[in-house]
């Protein structure tokens, strides 16, 4: 099998700098690779949270002061150099202070919106990585990018380095990992992202409803196109999950795949994870129980024989919050508790805190993110629920599974192809419900409540989930077998 030179471009990663899923990916499938002996570099932006001293990055010479041409005006930038933490791993860090030097990643503390120049801002990331391969002189296979941050790289590939020699042999692959962002700005921006003398109209490739599309521009430009799990893969080429950009995707469909995320199981182990009250085994399951004891006791939850249902997503309506907070009294006739962790919504925040003081002992709410308690929660739970209205792969199903704790989940996405209903005799890994609405997503739980009572039947479930795998390992072999048939893609 051939090995690959790739440059992985991730505007997050764990745990340097983390907001969501991506980060979690970005921090274990270049690992895996590189254990498959693959030599990748993963480039991300030197946000403030990243800390020189924290993750021992240095300086290099050759790779200060790099021009980098955006519009009609020369960016200089630097890149500082170190490793994806407890790994060996190369990593490039993007330092440009008047851009990401701020308190945060993607979303302004005043506004509460991203921020007003996030165009320049990710257009100079995509531009620069190119740059920095020339100062390197190193040639990957392939570059790898994920989502709409790093989407304009495809584009710059195909225009406006078409004609040097260094990237003959680079051919490009974009993961989507939510097609619902698409990084779309008003058409002003194209002169300073794309230049001057280049013309924006319905023919440019990043030209959509009238405004500058970036991840348009690199679905239409990368040779190859990924999504997060295979169901999704299908859902995409459909008006009702293709965000306005099914006909482009269905334009491209003999280069769409979907290949599955995985889990770094060195971080996520109920064996050695260090956050947890106890540890446990599928081997000797039985100091779960610690950790249920440990979730209630931190949370101040009463009624000990009910089924512990946890909750770790953003509180939006794609995640189906607003079905928990409108189903809620429903779950409450229930033998059931809830430990619930999130934020985003304002409106859903509110709801969900006012519920907390209507069901005071059967419901705990924490506002935020919070990685260790996120952990505890996974360990501590008995089910988790995620009925997610869309859900391109998801992780914390597969979280939940590795650590015993029983997925109830809307069948869409990476969900329908990790989560399969329980049928007895060792069929089926979890609950779940085909539509999507409250009616449904309560009969799940019934479901889920009345096997709980059978406590032998329960812990073979759990053990049944404990016993699969699904690494990073299985599907990184996935993912190379694209890397090869991107290769196979004539560079234009």
């Amino acid at each position: 099998m051939s090995k690959f030179n790739v440059l992985y471009l991730t505007s997050e990663l764990y745990p340097m700098a983390k907001v969501g899923g991506l980060a979690d990916v970005a921090g274990s499938l270049p690992k895996v690779l590189k254990d498959l002996e693959h030599d990748v570099r993963v480039f991300l932006p030197k946000y403030r949270v990243i800390r020189d001293r924290k993750y021992n990055l240095r300086e290099v010479i050759r790779l200060r002061d790099i021009e980098v041409p955006m519009g009609n005006e020369t960016v200089t930038v630097s890149v500082k150099s170190g490793f994806v933490p407890d790994s060996k791993v190369q990593a490039y860090f993007l330092e440009y202070k008047p851009y990401f030097d701020r308190e945060a990643i993607y979303v302004d503390p005043k506004t509460g919106k991203g921020f007003e120049d996030d165009a320049f801002r990710f257009a100079l990331f995509a531009k620069a990585a190119l740059e920095m391969l020339k100062v390197l002189y190193w040639q990957p296979d392939l570059v790898h990018v994920n989502d709409w941050p790093s989407a304009l790289l495809p584009y710059y590939l195909k225009n406006d380095y078409k004609d040097e020699e260094f990237f003959q042999k680079t051919n490009s692959l974009l993961t989507v990992h939510n097609l619902a962002y698409q990084g779309e700005f008003p058409a002003k921006v194209a002169k300073q992202v794309f230049g001057k003398g280049v013309k924006f109209d319905e023919n440019h490739p990043a030209w959509h409803n009238g405004k500058v599309n970036f991840l348009k521009a690199g679905l239409l430009c990368s040779d190859l196109i990924t999504t997060v799990s295979p169901t999704y893969a299908k859902e995409v080429l459909t008006p009702e999950m293709g965000a306005g950009l099914d006909s482009v995707l269905i334009e491209k469909k003999d280069r769409l795949y979907g290949v599955l995320n995985g889990i770094d199981e060195n971080v996520w182990d109920p064996e050695t994870d260090k956050e947890l009250a106890k540890n446990y085994s599928v081997e000797e399951p039985e100091d779960k129980a610690v950790c249920r004891e440990a979730l209630m006791e931190e949370f101040e939850l009463e009624n000990p024989d009910n089924m512990l249902i946890g909750v770790i997503a953003r509180m939006a309506w794609q995640k189906g919050f607003d079905l928990i907070v409108d189903t809620f009294d429903k779950f409450m006739d229930l033998p059931v508790n809830f430990v619930i962790l999130g934020g985003g919504d304002k409106e859903l925040e509110q709801q969900i805190n006012e519920l907390v003081e209507k069901y005071p002992g059967r419901l705990g709410v924490k506002i935020g993110h919070d990685e260790p308690l996120s952990h505890r929660i996974e360990a501590g739970a008995d089910a988790f629920l995620m009925p997610s209205k869309y859900e391109p792969c998801g992780l914390n199903q597969l979280y939940s599974l590795r650590y015993g704790t029983i997925p109830i989940v809307h069948a869409t996405g990476g969900l329908n192809d990790t989560v399969q209903e329980y049928e007895g005799d060792g069929k089926g890994n979890g609950f779940r419900f085909e539509e999507f609405g409250a009616e449904p997503m309560i009969a799940a739980v019934e479901r889920a409540v009345k096997l709980f009572e059978d406590k032998s039947a329960w812990r073979k479930l759990m053990l049944t989930g404990m016993r699969q795998d699904y690494s990073w390992t299985a599907s990184a072999k996935q993912l190379i077998k694209v890397y090869q048939e991107a290769k196979a893609v004539e560079v234009a």
